[in-house]
Formats: C-alpha cells, sequence, structure tokens
C-alpha cells in the first residue's frame, strides 16, 4: 500500500447529513481549514457507533481548534438520517455524514475493501490546504480513539506554526517539541 502523506485530496461531491439537513459537500468546501475525514464500513453496526459517538464527545473541542469532520461511508445520505434518528449515539453528531454510495471518496482515499463496496476503518488529518498529514487504518475489530486523534491534530498544527520544529512521541499540547540539528544527531 503506498502512502498518501502530503497528497492533496482528491476531487468529490457527496451529499451530507447535517443538523436535521441534507447538504452538498465538494472537496473546495474542505480547503482553508483543518479537516478529519472518518471512514468506517457501514451504519446500522457495532464499532462504528463508538467510534463515531467518541468524536462526536470531541467535536466542539476539534471545532475550536478551526476543524472540521466528515465521516464517509458507503452507506446514503438517508441511511445517515435513519441512523441518526433511530440510535442515541448516533443522534448527538453535529459533523457531515457524507453517503459515498458511489464509492468516490472511498476510492479516492484508497481505503475501499476490494469486492465488498464498504470503506475500511481509516482516518485522515487534512490540513487547509487540502494535503494529508496523518492516516490511520486499523482492521475490523479495533476502534479509533478521539483522544488520539485530538492529539494528532494539536500537533499537526503545531508542527505546520512552528517551521523547524516537530513533535515527539506522545507529545502533548504545551511539552516540549525537538528542533532537528546536527548537535540532536546520536542524543536522543
Amino acid at each position: 500500500m503506498s502512502t498518501l502523506i502530503n497528497s492533496e485530496i482528491k476531487p468529490f461531491q457527496a451529499t451530507a447529513f447535517r443538523n436535521g439537513e441534507f447538504v452538498e459537500v465538494t472537496d473546495a468546501d474542505v480547503k482553508g481549514k483543518w479537516a478529519i475525514f472518518f471512514f468506517y464500513p457501514a451504519d446500522f453496526t457495532f464499532v462504528c457507533p463508538t467510534e463515531l459517538g467518541d468524536v462526536a464527545d470531541k467535536y466542539d473541542e476539534l471545532q475550536k481548534l478551526g476543524v472540521e469532520v466528515y465521516s464517509v461511508s458507503t452507506d446514503t445520505h438517508f441511511t445517515h438520517k435513519a441512523w441518526h434518528d433511530s440510535s442515541e449515539t448516533i443522534n448527538k453528531i453535529k459533523y457531515y455524514m457524507l453517503g459515498d454510495q458511489t464509492g468516490t471518496i472511498t476510492n479516492n482515499f484508497g481505503v475501499m475493501r476490494e469486492g465488498q463496496g464498504l470503506a475500511d476503518r481509516a482516518t485522515f488529518l487534512v490540513d487547509p490546504d487540502g494535503v494529508i498529514q496523518a492516516m490511520e487504518i486499523t482492521a475490523e475489530g479495533i476502534g479509533r480513539d478521539a483522544d488520539d486523534l485530538l492529539r494528532k491534530v494539536k500537533a499537526a498544527q503545531y508542527v505546520r506554526n512552528n517551521p523547524g520544529e516537530v513533535c515527539p512521541a506522545k507529545w502533548q499540547e504545551g511539552e516540549e517539541t525537538l528542533k532537528p540539528s546536527l548537535d540532536l544527531v546520536g542524543k536522543i
């Protein structure tokens, strides 16, 4: 599998369910702000609602950081609405739930399960220029953690705003960063 890190997102257009309405979303809407694309296999499943609910719990904090969230599955926007209306966990979602029944977005990000028509469990962090800065793909039974996603957003924003600095493992906002140089070689 080739990496999509440092590549620009490809054009797309989709209908999303958000705040009780169906809205159109394109790649042009994404540019100019930070974005998370949160792919999951299907609505009305088991691990997926736990992950989507976890992200919903962090959505206000992500918004304060200038981040928009786009959950994506190959279900339709109508199915997203039905799930939203029937599940207490999904009902708390305020972010975009993109319907990708054609598979365009899922294929653009390279996470379509061959022969299944379902997305892998995958997350992509996209910067305001539309460039992918982080990605994570897990197996079917392994749920993701919104706290770690939030940490990655803060690290990516810090690195973008502080050229010449990098964030070490487990870096948390406010902790020391590193300034790669000849002086650090062999001393970490």
